[in-house]
């Protein structure tokens, strides 16, 4: 029942994949006539890089195309004949083979289905598209094993004389690798599962994501808050979406600007990457005498059912802050594993600290202005990062520890301007405490800065050494 469950849910997650094309175009009216714009590409490569069968399905022409080579140059295969025996002998061997793989085949697809819904259930469930369905070690090594089966089958179907015996050595050199691969498959998804590594490899491609939204590295000047930088209060003309309800998942920037550029105009995104619109609600506002063509602007945005890594900044923390809370509810109650997703946070927090946030206005090449795109602010990054896990885990001890162990060592790494968003938190913190605890003595403990949690160091080993106020992360 658990395997059927699961096997549902990923059929489900396939038909909101496929979706993506949908929920991307444009109106039919609008669209009629036109090329497949850059949103369907985006579409198009995201459900490509998130297919679990796109590889093992390539095997299939891969083996049409490998036996036909094969037996043209069998002679040449004559070296990797390991085996004295005749033909019955190898007609045995093949068919090992082919259930040897096909058992690794069907054993993989059900386990790994069991383990997406276990691992969805206990951290969260946007792990299953962004971590578990995108791997690649996986893809690739049931990728093996349906082509080593389908070639031990076709093999096994041309094996008549003891002259094509030659040929018996490739599907016997892959079942061996096919051995090797599902053994190392075995360990590879039992450490790939763990909450640390989920954790970790999502704080890798935040990092990523951070560095391409956020390219420069901040000053005081560059971060200042600015004024509103519209070019007027009135838009000249405001654009609808029409389609089914989505989530911006992409922007194509250059072409906005491009289009912009050759308008002499100012094209202004109005919902963030990451925001749901539904149909009816503005999605573009346009300064200007001249504008881009309506279906065109459109095309630009990448629409999805979720949230996805590529551009959105936050959705990283957003995950994270998610196995954090789900790990100290009443049901699971597991604050070791929130404190993992902190260590995490804490890198990115300070990652993002160092960086230039004010990334709203794109220029052109003359300096003026003609995109806006709105980006988060530190506030938006510091409140995302404590609020839900100072709400849901101040009453554990190593929480409370280790959530002020990641405050007090961001208020020693980071500038100075980004002191008055920490030092809120802290503030905020210690309300929160103060509510919770009746006895001092647990007071003081929970009060008590600790990168491990509980057990860990005490505040005096987390302070930077003086001159040297930036630490690598």
């Amino acid at each position: 029942m658990i395997g059927i469950n699961a096997f549902t849910g990923l059929m489900n997650d396939h038909r909101l994949s496929t979706a993506i094309c949908d929920a991307a175009m444009v109106s039919r009216s609008d669209t009629e006539g036109t090329k497949m714009g850059w949103n369907r590409w985006y579409s198009l490569k995201s459900y490509i890089k998130s297919s679990l069968w796109l590889v093992p399905f390539i095997a299939l022409p891969l083996y049409v195309l490998a036996i036909r080579i094969a037996y043209p140059f069998k002679q040449w295969l004559v070296w990797i004949e390991p085996w004295p025996w005749g033909v019955a002998g190898s007609q045995r061997l093949l068919e090992t083979i082919i259930t040897m793989t096909l058992t690794f085949v069907v054993f993989t697809f059900g386990s790994l289905l069991v383990a997406i819904q276990i691992a969805g259930g206990q951290l969260t469930p946007r792990i299953i598209a962004t971590t578990l369905l995108s791997d690649n070690a996986i893809r690739f090594t049931v990728g093996l094993f349906i082509f080593t089966l389908l070639f031990a089958t076709g093999t096994l179907a041309r094996l008549e004389t003891d002259s094509d015996r030659a040929v018996v050595g490739i599907p016997v050199l892959l079942g061996f690798l096919s051995i090797a691969a599902f053994l190392y498959l075995i360990d590879y998804a039992a450490r790939l599962l763990r909450p640390v590594s989920i954790v970790l490899r999502v704080s890798e491609e935040g990092r990523v994501v951070i560095e391409d939204v956020y390219p420069a590295m901040a000053t005081e000047k560059a971060d200042a808050t600015t004024t509103d930088p519209r070019p007027s209060i009135q838009p000249d003309k405001v654009i609808l979406y029409r389609g089914r309800p989505a989530i911006i998942v992409a922007i194509n920037k250059k072409a906005l600007l491009t289009l912009a550029e050759k308008t002499q105009s100012v094209v202004e995104l109005v919902p963030r990457i990451g925001d749901f619109v539904a149909s009816g609600e503005p999605l573009f506002r346009l300064y200007g005498s001249r504008f881009p063509e309506e279906p065109v602007l459109k095309s630009m945005i990448a629409f999805g059912p979720e949230r996805t890594l590529e551009q959105d900044p936050t959705f990283a923390f957003r995950i994270i802050v998610d196995i954090a809370i789900k790990a100290l509810s009443k049901a699971i109650n597991d604050p070791t594993t929130a404190v993992l997703a902190i260590d995490q946070l804490q890198r990115l927090l300070c990652f993002v600290g160092k960086r230039n946030l004010t990334r709203e206005t794109i220029l052109s090449q003359s300096g003026e202005l003609r995109v806006i795109c709105r980006t988060p602010d530190w506030e938006d990054f510091v409140k995302l990062t404590f609020s839900e896990i100072r709400l849901y885990g101040a009453e554990n001890f190593q929480i409370a520890r280790r959530v002020r162990a990641v405050l007090e060592y961001s208020l020693q790494v980071l500038p100075d301007f980004r002191r008055p968003a920490l030092e809120e938190e802290l503030k905020l913190l210690d309300r929160r405490l103060a509510q919770l605890y009746d006895f001092p003595e647990d007071l003081e403990l929970a009060r008590t800065a600790d990168s491990q949690g509980l057990g860990g160091s005490t505040p005096s080993t987390l302070r930077v050494p003086p001159g040297n106020p930036s630490v690598s992360q």
